[in-house]
């Protein structure tokens, strides 16, 4: 697993091999089978978790039980609860495998460390947060401005692999309509 993620450094950054090793340190894998929790509602968040292999979904549960995705996460992404892992609060949210997956986690005491200790892999972590909130951002503008199709189409081009990979009923929620009137916009296509 960690070959993984050294190969994901290397395209974005610089590292010597004792970065590699203080990074391998801290880096603790994790296998989760189709559908196990990383984090349930409720829990606080521990940790950072890099994705070396499969899909996974971050979403909560509103009073009537439906479920509201708010991001999907695949190989060479980080997902966490950002709000939770930084407050000590428990988590509005669940982040469970939506295929077998293999995991990197990082806790929150080790990944400022990392990020203290070695600079480049500093600025890595800043760039992605930052990228992070400028796609939020966009999320956010599209959800409201958006009609049904055109937030399909904009996911559709934006993450073509989660559109062959996340199951129908998953892609709806996260755009917010329906499952079918997204099988309808599908059946256009």
């Amino acid at each position: 697993m960690f070959e993984v993620f050294k190969e994901y450094l290397l395209q974005h950054i610089e590292l010597n091999e004792h970065d590699f090793a203080l990074l391998e340190t801290y880096a603790h894998p994790k296998k989760l089978r189709k559908r196990q929790y990383l984090l349930q509602e409720g829990d606080v968040c521990r940790y950072n978790c890099f994705i070396t292999h499969g899909l996974m979904r971050m979403y909560a549960v509103d009073q009537k039980g439906e479920e509201h995705v708010i991001r999907f996460a695949s190989e060479n992404w980080w997902i966490s609860d950002r709000e939770s892992i930084i407050s000590g609060l428990p988590s509005r949210f669940n982040i469970d495998a939506i295929e077998d997956t293999e995991v990197l986690l990082f806790d929150k005491a080790s990944i400022d460390l990392l990020m203290h200790q070695i600079p480049s892999f500093g600025k890595l972590i800043t760039d992605m947060l930052n990228k992070s909130f400028v796609t939020f951002q966009n999320r956010v503008h599209e959800s409201i401005s958006y009609n049904a199709e055109e937030k399909y189409t904009k996911f559709v081009e934006r993450y073509p692999a989660f559109a062959l990979r996340v199951p129908q009923a998953m892609i709806a929620s996260y755009l917010g309509i329906k499952p079918e009137t997204l099988s309808r916009l599908r059946s256009k296509r």
